[in-house]
């Protein structure tokens, strides 16, 4: 399977390399003209490019026409997860990568255990863990992770552009099921909430629904905090058709 490579500098039929992506094509790869390689440019199209030059710091290709990437979902989903502790966060960042996740988005509640430090360069790495994933896992969109939100009410401050927002609630709610199959216009854009390991306070469930959030469970189990995201993500995958 050809290698593949995220860059801005492509169009015209042809493409650019630089930075620490030409410096892998080129030396740890060892490419040679001639080679063959994908490039996406970040917005779902990818391109079959042949290697024309090698010079330090840039690789050069000669692309031919762009097509749809076929790893990108036919729905955009935002999870919005509370903060976790012991690197938790990076666990889900990747594997929700994997599932097709549109972008992450931490934030803190009343009963998040951990409190804000150095979140700038943690999002930095957070964001770096997230292309690795994208490209790992063949995606043509570089999903990223946003900077915490200081409390839930920024949270549903985001909530009214989407089409779906689903807070899962330990106390359960509407089946996920029945409100993805029985919607009358499928939704394209939706949020995922779901807490960290304190879970939610009652008004925070309150403020949820006030801002139309549709309350709904996982199931009878209680999921730890680093489980419900990614269960609550492949279900709206596998329920929107995007895991066939």
């Amino acid at each position: 399977m050809p290698h593949r490579y995220f860059t801005k500098e492509i169009g015209g039929g042809t493409a650019a390399l630089t930075g620490p992506d030409a410096h892998h094509l080129a030396d740890v790869m060892r490419a040679k003209v001639g080679d063959e390689v994908v490039l996406c440019d970040a917005a779902a199209t990818e391109y079959t490019a042949r290697v024309t030059s090698i010079a330090p710091g840039r690789v050069e290709f000669a692309v031919s026409p762009g097509y749809p990437s076929g790893a990108e979902p036919g729905v955009a989903v935002s999870l919005f997860v509370g903060y976790p502790k012991q690197g938790k966060l990076e666990e889900i960042i990747r594997h929700a990568v994997e599932l097709g996740v549109g972008e992450v988005i931490p934030f803190f509640s009343r009963y998040c255990v951990v409190t804000p430090k150095k979140e700038e360069a943690k999002n930095e790495r957070y964001n770096r863990l997230a292309v690795e994933a994208a490209k790992q896992c063949g995606r043509g969109r570089l999903p990223g992770v946003a900077l915490p939100l200081p409390d839930f009410a920024a949270v549903c401050a985001a909530l009214p552009g989407y089409d779906l927002a689903l807070f899962f609630y330990e106390g359960g709610g509407e089946p996920l099921r029945l409100l993805l199959n029985g919607a009358k216009t499928p939704p394209r854009r939706i949020a995922i909430i779901t807490g960290s390991e304190g879970g939610f306070a009652p008004e925070e469930a309150a403020l949820a629904a006030k801002a139309g959030a549709v309350t709904v469970g996982l199931g009878p189990r209680i999921l730890r905090c680093e489980t419900a995201p990614l269960a609550a993500l492949a279900a709206v995958m596998v329920l929107t058709g995007n895991l066939e």
